[in-house]
């Protein structure tokens, strides 16, 4: 599935639409460079999802949980994973495989342990659409 968006609102939009359609135990795998709009696509999945507090880019902190809302909400951001197995010190399988909704930004740098029937979003951006312009695909694995 195919969106466009031409503004960070709309970015946000289709967050609040994903985080309101999620079902306990999604994965969903979030790829784009520095600066795409990652984070405000998952702040619009934590609206969705009904949590109020702040939302920001875990990257030092490598995951950030959010569990008050409809759903638990585990956000990773993997940037500075220097390899697969300290994944392993997280525990991020009680994560991707409980009863909450993961978004892992970076996700290409884990691939290997992303569960099979997680959902892949890519963001990109088309400076002759406009500054704004962001192309958000989904799709399942």
């Amino acid at each position: 599935m195919l969106h466009e968006s031409f503004s960070p609102q709309e970015t946000y939009d289709i967050g609040f639409e994903i985080g309101k359609n999620a079902k306990p135990g999604d994965v969903f795998t979030l790829v784009g460079d520095l600066g795409v709009g990652k984070t405000v696509l998952t702040q619009g999945v934590a609206a969705g999802l009904g949590i109020d507090e702040p939302v920001n880019s875990p990257t030092f902190t490598i995951m950030q949980i959010y569990d008050e809302g409809r759903l638990p909400f585990y956000h990773f951001d993997v940037y500075r994973i220097g390899d697969v197995s300290e994944m392993d010190e997280i525990g991020y399988e009680d994560y991707f495989y409980g009863d909450g909704v993961c978004f892992v930004e970076w996700a290409n740098l884990i691939e290997e342990i992303i569960p099979d029937d997680a959902v892949n979003i890519t963001i990109s951006k088309d400076l002759e659409k406009g500054f704004d312009y962001r192309r958000i695909e989904i799709e399942r694995r």
